[in-house]
C-alpha cells in the first residue's frame, strides 16, 4: 500500500504528491519522504541539498528560480507551515508545454508536495502569514548556474491569488521574457 498518491499535471514530469496521512484524536502520522515509492513517480529519489525556508507576510512572491544545465535540479517542495501557491513553469525548449505554468496550493492542512522536474522555473506566494517550506534537491546549489524569471512576467501571465505585498528587489529584477522566443 502506498502512502502517497500521485496527481499528475498538463506538464510532462511535474507531479503533485499528496501523502496519505493515519490520524486519530492525538493528531496524524504521515511519511514525508520515501526514496523507492517517490522513485515510481520520476525521479531518482537521490537528494544533495535540504533548504527551509521562513516567509512571514501574506502576499509575498518569491521566485521565479531555477539552475541552467547541467546543473538544473528537480526538487520536492512541501509546506510545513500555512498554505502557499506554489507555481513551475516549464523551460525545456522541446517540451509541448513549454513557457507554460501549472500551481498548486501547498499547505501544512492539505499534505501535498509538488515534485518539480530539472528545466522548470519555480517560485510562490504565500497565501497565509508565516509559512516554512521544505525543498529537497537532487543537485546542490550551484551559483553560476542560477537563473530565473520575473514572477509578474506578462507573458507568462501567472494567475497569483493575491495582491503582491512583498518581493526581494532580487526577484523584481529578474529578466522579462523577450518579446519573442528564439526556436531552439
Amino acid at each position: 500500500m502506498s502512502r502517497f498518491d500521485r496527481i499528475s499535471t498538463s506538464i510532462a514530469g511535474l507531479i503533485v504528491v499528496e501523502r496519505q496521512r493515519r490520524g486519530d484524536d492525538r493528531g496524524f502520522f504521515s511519511r514525508f519522504f520515501c526514496r523507492e515509492a517517490l522513485a515510481d513517480f520520476g525521479g531518482d529519489g537521490k537528494i544533495a541539498q535540504i533548504n527551509h525556508t521562513l516567509t512571514q507576510a501574506a502576499g509575498t512572491i518569491r521566485g521565479l528560480h531555477f539552475q541552467h544545465a547541467p546543473h538544473d535540479e528537480a526538487k520536492f517542495v512541501s509546506c510545513l507551515s500555512g498554505a502557499v501557491f506554489d507555481v513551475a513553469v516549464d523551460l525545456r525548449p522541446d517540451s509541448p508545454t513549454y513557457l507554460q505554468w501549472h500551481g498548486e496550493v501547498l499547505s501544512a492542512d492539505n499534505g501535498r508536495s509538488m515534485m518539480i522536474p530539472g528545466g522548470c522555473a519555480h517560485g510562490f506566494q504565500t497565501l497565509t502569514e508565516d509559512c516554512e517550506l521544505i525543498y529537497l534537491h537532487d543537485k546542490p546549489y550551484a551559483p553560476e548556474a542560477e537563473g530565473g524569471l520575473n514572477p509578474l512576467d506578462p507573458r507568462l501571465a501567472i494567475d497569483w491569488p493575491l495582491p503582491v505585498s512583498q518581493m526581494s528587489p532580487r526577484d523584481q529584477a529578474l529578466p522579462l521574457l523577450p518579446n519573442r522566443i528564439a526556436a531552439a
